[in-house]
């Protein structure tokens, strides 16, 4: 039989045990660390810097077909998007919107006008675009080892491969050899479509060596007009289910391949539907004929359409407009600070002219 000693050692062993079990739930369990995950993505966007991106700044249509859910943020804060963040102080980010405000607001006259805004989205819009040339310009060297201005589809291919994990003097050796490269189905899938676009964006006389021009085109489609053409024919291409080469609303709001297990699934089904149906019939479908044609979204995703960005610009507006006079005033930006910045501040409203 186990004597009193012994089995309270045990007990205090089981104890221990089942608190560091605890422990470990509660850590699992807490939100995920903001800074880790910012770390993580820094990585991860290191690691496939030379990848066009999924997700670009002030467009409308993610790559994949999907919208931008960012969009408002983006062309409303353009690179002072990153100083609203989730755990800044509200005050703080109040005072910033409270400066963006009067910046919109070019004629003084405490509120902002359509054209105003407009103007401000084509600002910010152009910012991110600087953004992308610079970042172009260090991706661009990244590729280029021998710095002749000139990158060809293979020098791009290596250093594709060896950011997915494969020795870069070995892929480099069997390409210069003109040896079997062996790779997996799905790595060579996302080949086969960078050497399409890599075609696509080497301008005529076609040579197959991308400028650092040409490299932009690559890796930002959306200030290319020929480049967002051959976007917009893959979205289409990946949303087109009768293959007529245009979307009707059926086609633009299908579900991805899936099935809805639980409640929390199915809400999130019909807001992509919501979603996607107003966006279809408001906007996209400029002539409200119930399709929407190649020409109609590439006109939806040029981010320099002065057009869009004035439709954009209204549509802004009336979402923050509650005493419907067409115009944005503080205090309406202030309430529906979530929309424009991503960040609530309706606590810090009632104040609003003690700082503007």
């Amino acid at each position: 039989m186990m004597s009193r000693q012994a089995f309270l050692c045990s007990l205090g062993s089981l104890y221990l045990s089942l608190l560091f079990v605890f422990l470990l739930m509660d850590v699992y369990a807490r939100p995920a660390n903001h800074s880790v995950l910012k770390e993580r993505a820094g990585e991860a966007r290191e690691e496939n810097e030379i990848l066009p991106p999924d997700h670009l700044n002030g467009v409308k249509m993610e790559l994949d077909g999907h919208l931008n859910r960012e969009f408002h943020q983006e062309v409303f804060l353009g690179r002072e998007r990153e100083d609203f963040e989730e755990d800044s102080q509200p005050r703080r980010n109040r005072r910033k919107l409270v400066g963006i405000f009067s910046k919109v607001d070019i004629n003084n006259d405490k509120k902002i006008s359509a054209k105003e805004m407009q103007r401000w989205i084509m600002e910010k819009t152009d910012e991110h675009f600087q953004e992308a040339v610079e970042e172009n310009k260090m991706h661009f060297r990244a590729v280029d080892p021998d710095g002749d201005g000139h990158v060809s589809w293979d020098e791009y291919k290596i250093k594709f491969l060896a950011s997915k994990g494969f020795n870069e003097k070995e892929i480099a050796e069997k390409i210069k050899n003109n040896e079997e490269l062996k790779i997996d189905e799905e790595t060579q899938e996302v080949l086969d479509n960078l050497k399409d676009r890599w075609y696509q964006a080497d301008n005529p006389p076609p040579d197959l060596l991308l400028s650092e021009q040409e490299f932009l085109s690559f890796l930002h489609p959306e200030h290319s007009r020929g480049m967002l053409h051959f976007m917009v024919q893959e979205i289409v291409r990946d949303l087109d289910q009768d293959g007529d080469k245009k979307l009707t609303l059926s086609e633009f709001i299908s579900l991805p391949v899936g099935t809805v297990e639980n409640q929390q699934a199915q809400d999130i089904d019909d807001d992509w539907v919501r979603d996607r149906r107003k966006e279809f019939q408001e906007v996209i479908d400029a002539n409200h004929d119930g399709i929407v044609t190649m020409e109609e979204l590439e006109e939806y995703m040029d981010p320099m359409n002065e057009h869009n960005a004035l439709n954009e610009a209204r549509q802004m507006i009336a979402v923050a407009d509650e005493n419907q006079n067409h115009h944005l005033e503080l205090d309406e930006v202030l309430k529906y600070s979530e929309y424009f910045t991503g960040s609530k501040l309706m606590d810090y409203a009632r104040n609003v002219h003690e700082e503007f």
